[in-house]
This record gives C-alpha cells, structure tokens and sequence, in this order.
C-alpha cells in the first residue's frame, strides 16, 4: 500500500456551547489549526503518484476560503466543532473528491490530534 499525505493550516475560533459553562472550551476561544490528509492506493497512476498533490490545491482553497479567520460555529452549523469533527467533516469533504482519501488528522494544538479515518 502506497500512502501521501499532505498538510495544510488555518486559524478559527469556536465555543464547544454544548459543554457546561464553567468549562473553559464554552468560552470563546481560538486555535491554529493543522489538517493532515492521507491518500493510500494499493497501486500507483501512469504518473507514479497515488495522486498528484497539486490537485489538493481544492482542499487548500476550500480551507482558505470557508475555515481561516472564521468562526467555526458559523461554518460548520452547530456548537460540536471538535477536533474529531472537524476531522470527519475534512475527510468527508475529500472523499468526495479524491477517492484515495483514507484519513484525516486535525490539530488544536502542537500535542493534541484527532483522526477519522473510517
């Protein structure tokens, strides 16, 4: 199996609403985010590649466009902006787009990551 992955950053805010109120992540607050996509094929296309990273220029636009200097509350549609989300809704995104996608790792913060990979 053949694997890529690529790494792509951006900074948002967002409130966890749903967590009680003493909770620090109820406040608003905000991170640098980083998402990792991997691509995994059993073979590679006539180029050599899984797939060539400059098609993930989409994923870069999208983030750039709809994620970076935004409130996530507002993007995504509803207060469960976790890490784990986030990651679910980057790899669903991808899968759409590039069915190689097996993965996505989201970062918080330099020693936290979630993963969703199905």
């Amino acid at each position: 199996m053949f694997r890529i992955t690529k790494e792509f950053h951006f900074s948002a805010s967002h409130r966890l609403d749903h967590l009680p109120e003493d909770h620090q992540c109820n406040r608003l607050h905000g991170h640098n985010y980083i998402v990792v996509v991997e691509l995994a094929g059993e073979s590679l296309n006539a180029d050599g590649f899984v797939r060539d990273y400059h098609d993930l220029t989409a994923l870069k636009t999208y983030i750039d466009d709809q994620f970076d200097h935004r409130h996530l509350n507002d993007v995504l549609g509803h207060g469960y902006t976790t890490a784990e989300n986030l990651a679910r809704h980057f790899y669903e995104w991808c899968k759409a787009r590039f069915p190689e996608t097996s993965a996505v790792k989201v970062s918080e913060t330099p020693k936290t990551w979630a993963e969703y990979r199905p």
